[in-house]
């Protein structure tokens, strides 16, 4: 994997996909590179009480961004609550109240897709355990963009529908676990280390 090749990395889940965020969120390195954009199904409604609940575990502070907030390396980030969450040309965000897509707002469809116009080939796009087929039109996208895509192995999923749903419509480069993710990540991260300090 060459260091300098991802610049993003975005990641969708929804049923069944908290404890999974949760582990994944608490092996990453506080000094992880990458920024990570997450869009996780969540209760319209509730604004308070989601992020403070993922930050507990985090070793990086997560945040929701404003519209047209600037994207930064080493941070994370999470979709407001009845907000969909996209990525602008020029690397900042965008927050719309536009109708609900695949029952849900915010959509992995549209955070995933307006990644991958963005990012190109340098975006790697993770979908996780869900109910829905919100992320298979994304993920399809960032295949046909040239990303990496990387889906929970449906065998694991509490609900396997979302990563199935992306199977069935683009190649998938990575099936992985949990515990595989995780590894894919700090590897990743590793590897745009050894270039910053090369």
């Amino acid at each position: 994997m060459i260091g300098n090749q991802y610049k993003a990395i975005v990641i969708g889940g929804s049923a069944g996909s908290f404890q999974v965020i949760n582990k994944i969120l608490s092996s990453l390195p506080r000094d992880f590179e990458l920024p990570i954009v997450m869009c996780l199904h969540r209760l319209r409604h509730v604004r308070n009480g989601f992020v403070e609940a993922l930050n507990i575990k985090s070793n990086i502070e997560i945040r929701e961004p404003l519209d047209k907030e600037s994207i930064k390396k080493n941070c994370i980030y999470l979709s407001p609550a009845n907000y969909h969450l996209g990525i602008d040309i020029g690397n900042t965000f965008t927050l719309s109240t536009d109708e609900l897509i695949n029952n849900s707002r915010p959509s992995i469809d549209i955070l995933l897709q307006t990644a991958a116009y963005v990012y190109r080939q340098k975006l790697v796009g993770i979908l996780l355990s869900g109910a829905n087929r919100d992320g298979a039109l994304g993920m399809q996208k960032i295949a046909e963009k040239g990303g990496l895509t990387v889906i929970q192995d449906p065998k694991e999923c509490l609900i396997d529908t979302m990563p199935s749903a992306a199977l069935k419509v683009t190649p998938i480069d990575h099936i992985l676990n949990t515990d595989s993710i995780i590894e894919f990540l700090l590897n990743l991260d590793r590897s745009v280390k050894s270039v910053i300090t090369t």
